[in-house]
């Protein structure tokens, strides 16, 4: 914003100083939004205390069981009522084929982390002027996703009451779930509502899709998601509509960063000044 004007007496316009504390307050701002290169140590430390927080508030929430097992009611009806409801199908289809689903087991419990991480570092290293708004579209994600858990309890299929899901971790005896065997009371089994693992797939595989430049690479960024989705509901954690509720949650963490930065994040520059310098550090050669 530029300074005032009001009219004299004798007719000349005067300019009115625009007050010294907004004109700070948008410098600050200003400079907030502004891309800079990411510290290591900072980011570090922010992904760890913020998962620590998201574990802790996500399994703080009331575990509501029978609330929970009546919304997993209701969107199994729903879904028949769409005529989508062949998750059943899918689980014991695939649950037939050993070496299959404990693959997928497996799949479950470490790409949905190791992924993600990776896509972070990535960023971090190749795109730093994407960087921290790209991370500002996971992060909000996660936070409203929270919200997620504590309105609406859901209990994923294998829970349901009478609903003939195979929980796979336990028949075939492997770790792919936080709640499935000893590591079902360090988790809100409860927290169906959105699915996280499609919401961090799809932002993971966005953001290679639109930043990386080999093609293979953009493919696989394209997969990914695609099979967490079949991964989910074939380890009966989730239903389709779960996997619903995690996109809405993407799409709200990329509307949080657009109107923080003014601009798409995949859209920002890639290369950054220093903080101390100004200078731009040069970049790896591949994306």
């Amino acid at each position: 914003m530029g300074d005032t004007t009001v009219t004299t007496l004798e007719g000349r316009e005067a300019a009115v100083p625009q007050p010294v504390a907004e004109k700070a307050g948008q410098d600050l701002l200003r400079r907030l939004r502004a891309p800079r290169r990411p510290r290591i140590w900072f980011e570090v430390l922010l992904i760890a205390v913020s998962y620590w927080t998201y574990s802790l508030v996500r399994n703080a929430v009331p575990e509501q069981k029978a609330e929970a097992l009546r919304n997993a009611d209701w969107i199994w009806k729903l879904e028949h009522q769409l005529g989508i409801a062949v998750e059943q199908s899918v689980n014991h289809a695939v649950n037939s084929v050993t070496w299959l689903i404990v693959g997928m087991n497996y799949y479950y419990a470490t790409l949905h982390f190791a992924v993600t991480l990776g896509v972070l570092v990535w960023l971090y290293r190749s795109h730093p002027g994407r960087y921290a708004a790209t991370r500002l579209v996971l992060f909000s994600t996660t936070g409203v996703a929270l919200v997620g858990y504590y309105l609406y309890p859901l209990a994923p299929p294998r829970l349901m009451n009478g609903g003939r899901f195979v929980d796979t971790v336990m028949v075939h005896q492997t770790w792919g779930s936080m709640a499935s065997g000893d590591l079902k009371n360090m988790s809100n089994q409860y927290a169906a509502m959105p699915s996280m693992h499609i919401g961090w797939s799809l932002w993971c595989g966005l953001t290679i899709f639109a930043l990386a430049t080999v093609p293979w690479a953009r493919v696989l960024g394209l997969v990914y998601p695609a099979a967490t989705l079949v991964v989910i509901v074939a380890t009966a954690n989730h239903f389709w509509l779960d996997a619903v509720g995690g996109v809405l949650c993407l799409g709200f963490g990329f509307a949080v960063a657009r109107v923080w930065y003014g601009n798409r994040p995949y859209a920002l520059p890639r290369r950054v000044a220093d903080r101390e310098t100004g200078a731009r550090p040069p970049l790896p050669a591949r994306a």
